[in-house]
């Protein structure tokens, strides 16, 4: 009786996930949750790059960011983080705030194309998560981002 009450309760919920389009993370989770964050990454672009001790959003970021309002105008249920980055250069205080003022400036930019701000959480990583190893401008570019992730259990 318990096998079956357990496959039951696991049609139901697998079922559940494919009919009512359930919003979750990039983070793991259920099955449901990949498929949204594998959508997300299939039909907009999930980072921002930022100049040099800058949180200036350009016109190249703004075409970025307007394929994260479409999709999120099309997912309204489902909330995102920006995490900001910075390059190696500049102490940990700073490039903490400078990181938040980058996730910060993408929130602005989403909420300033109609996108509820209580769906955007923020947070700042600094320098301490690069995404490319290197002491040279290549490597700093790329590091000195926002990317937006669908949140976990929303």
């Amino acid at each position: 009786m318990k096998k079956l009450l357990s496959l039951f309760c696991a049609i139901i919920a697998l079922s559940a996930c494919s009919s009512t389009g359930s919003n979750g993370g990039l983070f793991g989770g259920s099955e449901c949750e990949s498929k949204l964050a594998r959508n997300f990454m299939e039909n907009a672009e999930d980072r921002v790059f930022f100049a040099f001790d800058s949180s200036a959003i350009s016109p190249d970021s703004a075409e970025i960011l307007d394929t994260q309002v479409k999709w999120l105008k099309k997912f309204s249920n489902v909330n995102v983080i920006v995490q900001g980055y910075c390059d190696e250069r500049g102490t940990r205080e700073y490039n903490l705030a400078l990181g938040e003022r980058r996730a910060n400036a993408v929130k602005q930019y989403l909420v300033s194309q109609g996108i509820a701000a209580d769906r955007i959480s923020t947070i700042s990583y600094g320098k301490e998560r690069p995404a490319v190893l290197g002491s040279n401008e290549a490597a700093w570019a790329q590091n000195r981002r926002a990317v937006t992730v669908i949140r976990a259990g929303n």
